[in-house]
């Protein structure tokens, strides 16, 4: 589970990050990243339609891209909006072919936002407001 203050919640949030990000699509994904004040921690937002199958099947491709993006926050801690678009082909992808898209489109996308984002710090300790340790 991704921290509160990781989490895109507002649909303006969505579409700034949408409209005003950098693009890259893969097979079972396109993800969208733009850069945010140097300070604020990085956030990260699923969009899993219907299409992409049944209840079940939305749930399980959002639980594991979720951990995609909780695995990422360690290398990115600040200064990134990243959404994440699961395409129909990520009802049948296994957790590998997930995170490989994901890990090259991120790859891509912050390489595409050249020197915009703050470098990628060592992972720290942090705190959610529940007050369990966060890596």
């Amino acid at each position: 589970m991704l921290a509160t203050q990781n989490r895109l919640r507002t649909s303006t949030d969505f579409s700034t990050t949408v409209r005003s990000g950098v693009r890259n699509g893969r097979r079972n994904l396109v993800l969208y990243t733009a850069s945010i004040g140097a300070g604020e921690p990085s956030r990260i937002g699923f969009i899993v339609s219907k299409a992409v199958g049944n209840a079940v099947t939305r749930n399980l491709v959002k639980r594991r891209l979720r951990e995609a993006g909780a695995l990422s926050l360690k290398g990115h801690g600040t200064g990134l909006a990243v959404v994440v678009r699961a395409l129909p082909a990520a009802a049948t992808a296994s957790w590998d072919q997930l995170l490989t898209d994901y890990n090259a489109a991120l790859a891509v996308t912050t390489k595409r936002l050249g020197g915009s984002f703050p470098p990628a710090a060592s992972p720290t300790k942090v705190t959610t407001t529940e007050g369990t340790p966060r890596a």
